[in-house]
């Protein structure tokens, strides 16, 4: 790829980021800054270098979000930033004109328009007409086919940001682990997982399977789970990652009425869950195992809580991020209930990578490229 390093000419150029701005929002304010300090070293280098730097992104599920939190936010890392209520039209190409340089101007979340999750041409030409260059950061929607990720390098002259640059490298260095690897995918839809566990199968030692996702594959192991969640996924599938003895499961579980909260949980064999009790998070013989594995493995990668985590359920996401902080082994990690229990420690510092992505990084594990890079490839 080449980088906005390549980049012959910057000074009072505008330049159009595709930049990571999907953050929690809670009370109008961001509750966590994660992924927009990753993409702040792309802005600062356009703006030093005198570009007009025009951030765009999205926020949310909801097309009615806005991205004006993300832009307090950003204004407080950044001098002469302002804001624009629309990503399109006529008032942000004026906006772009009486930017000076260095200057940087964040647009309204591009998803307020049908046209970016449709790909759809007249959009991303609307979008590239607020700038002569074109550089995506946004390695967490990158998997996504979307205006501001494939549309808009097809117009511009297009360049990967510095995050996006480091994220295909230390995720392509996973993709070939020196051993003994562990790696501990959780969450939840195994149709959304069986790649990249096909993938990991192939090259790591060991592949931990956690979360509801670890549901589907102990009923499939005649385990009754009670009142689990399961994902309904065909059996055949995961029978034959079931015969790869790579594969790694639960030993033992946390139990719960599914409504319940954290303080009724209790642990339990997987040949002892009651009907109206659900596996709720890894059991305590689960965590030590993997703490095990961590501790002896060179390569460590992990997406995905171990547990119902929004709902409580965290003992073992935190005590596997302990686990992971405390080996010795280069550890790659990303997915947002993942980044959320490593920020809530205060062990960020003790992984080697931490990624934006969650699907995205799923994704590019398994094919070593997405949508949006091949866009930029095309580009060349």
């Amino acid at each position: 790829m080449k980088t906005l390093r390549d980049i012959s000419l910057l000074h009072n150029v505008p330049v159009l980021v595709r930049a990571p701005l999907n953050e929690p929002i809670e009370n109008g304010e961001i509750a966590s800054d994660f992924r927009l300090r990753r993409t702040l070293p792309t802005i600062a280098f356009l703006a030093n270098a005198g570009a007009r730097v025009i951030v765009c992104g999205h926020i949310g599920r909801d097309p009615g979000e806005t991205l004006a939190p993300v832009y307090r936010a950003l204004a407080q890392r950044l001098s002469h930033v302002s804001f624009s209520p629309e990503s399109v039209g006529p008032a942000v190409r004026e906006k772009v004109r009486a930017l000076h340089p260095g200057d940087v101007l964040v647009l309204e979340n591009l998803r307020r328009h049908k046209g970016e999750a449709m790909n759809d041409p007249d959009f991303a030409h609307e979008l590239a007409q607020n700038a002569d260059v074109f550089v995506q950061d946004a390695f967490d929607t990158c998997h996504r086919k979307h205006a501001s990720i494939v549309g808009v390098p097809a117009l511009l002259p297009s360049y990967a940001g510095l995050l996006l640059e480091e994220e295909v490298r230390e995720l392509s260095t996973a993709r070939t682990p020196q051993h003994p690897a562990l790696a501990v995918i959780g969450g939840a839809k195994f149709a959304t997982k069986e790649p990249v566990l096909t993938q990991l199968l192939t090259c790591y030692d060991h592949v931990m399977v956690g979360g509801a996702l670890a549901n589907d594959f102990l009923v499939a192991k005649g385990y009754a789970l009670g009142a689990s969640l399961l994902s309904g996924a065909d059996a055949t599938p995961i029978k034959m990652l079931l015969a790869n003895e790579r594969l790694v499961l639960p030993q033992d579980v946390i139990i719960a009425a599914p409504d319940a909260n954290v303080s009724s949980a209790q642990s339990a064999a997987l040949d002892a869950i009651p009907e109206k009790e659900a596996v709720l998070d890894a059991g305590p013989k689960t965590q030590a195992a993997l703490s095990t594995l961590a501790h002896t493995a060179q390569t460590i990668l992990w997406n995905g809580p171990l547990g119902h985590y929004e709902n409580g359920f965290t003992a073992g996401t935190k005590a596997l991020a302990e686990a992971i902080a405390a080996s010795s082994a280069r550890s790659i990690v990303g997915g947002g209930d993942t980044i959320t229990a490593i920020e809530e420690l205060g062990i960020g510092e003790h992984f080697s990578f931490i990624s934006t992505g969650g699907g995205a990084m799923l994704d590019f594990l398994t094919h070593g490229t997405l949508p949006g890079i091949e866009a930029l490839a095309a580009d060349q």
